[in-house]
């Protein structure tokens, strides 16, 4: 499908939310929050709702209030510093509002997401910290001992029969394994937004095993008989979507209106001016006057 770099982290976003959208009506979620006026993000805020409300699907057991999460792509990894800068932003998240302790500590937690066992990270943390480790459920960590309550998810480690989405977005699958079931989730769902964010990912760092499937299982032929070659062709937009909202989530938090208008524009000659505008914009300010 061509060789522009995926996008991991949206379709991280949308297979989270859809793993825990049983509980949305309590959960808040809030992609790349600004933690400063100058760009200082955090992947994905988890916000509850209601504080006392109970997470029953695993990856959410741990939650509390407000839930911090940090996502490392296929190709990255869960490092000592990475877990110092989560740690780092849960204190500025903490600190940075109007009133003294508006935020109780005790209300934070911390969620670190990759997909290679941080071996190095948890032998320091053991031998300087002391820290204590436990597996309370397949590819879910418990690191205990610090400030905050802290879990690591290794996705490929998840149980897929809970974690239908997350623990199959990855770029390794198996036809009988993942995309069979993947394509029977799917199924009356290609009109909302997250499962077809994830979905798209899915199909497209998986694009091989997709045109296999295609041609031996009778469920993805019917599902995907148009849909594979659409998604093909729109390649390229979405790219350049992605692109721009990248570059523009460099100077700031993306407005949600802003993001659906880049998002659901299809002319590519608009989007191509768009990606050089905003390399040139110095604000967010700046790009929307450009493009108005």
């Amino acid at each position: 499908m061509g060789k522009r770099i995926l996008q991991w982290h949206p379709a991280f976003q949308a297979a989270l939310q859809i793993e825990l959208s049983k509980e949305e009506d309590f959960l808040q979620f809030e992609r790349e929050y600004n933690l400063s006026s100058k760009p200082l993000q955090i992947d994905t805020l988890i916000i509850k709702k209601e504080p006392g409300f109970r997470i029953e699907k695993s990856i959410g057991r741990i939650f509390r209030r407000y839930n911090i999460v940090e996502y490392k792509g296929p190709e990255d990894y869960i490092s000592i510093n990475s877990f110092f800068k989560v740690n780092g932003y849960t204190c500025i998240y903490q600190a940075n509002t109007e009133h003294e302790m508006e935020i109780q500590p005790e209300e934070l937690t911390i969620t670190l997401a990759g997909y290679h066992y941080p071996r190095k990270l948890l032998l320091y943390l053991q031998d300087i910290y002391h820290a204590e480790v436990d597996r309370p459920y397949p590819g879910i960590y418990y690191v205990s001992g610090f400030l905050f309550p802290i879990q690591i998810l290794i996705i490929g480690e998840l149980s897929k029969e809970e974690n239908v989405w997350l623990g199959r977005l990855r770029n390794d699958l198996e036809l009988k394994a993942d995309i069979e079931p993947l394509a029977k989730a799917y199924k009356g769902m290609e009109k909302n937004p997250l499962y077809a964010a994830a979905m798209d990912l899915i199909v497209r760092a998986n694009w091989k095993k997709y045109q296999e499937g295609r041609k031996m299982c009778e469920a993805l032929r019917e599902l995907f008989a148009d849909e594979l070659k659409e998604r093909e062709n729109l390649g390229i937009e979405q790219g350049k979507a992605d692109d721009v909202l990248e570059l523009l989530g460099e100077l700031g938090q993306v407005p949600e209106p802003l993001r659906i208008r880049v998002t659901s524009q299809k002319d590519v000659s608009i989007l191509s001016a768009w990606l050089k505008l905003a390399a040139r914009a110095d604000s967010i300010e700046e790009f929307l006057d450009r493009i108005e």
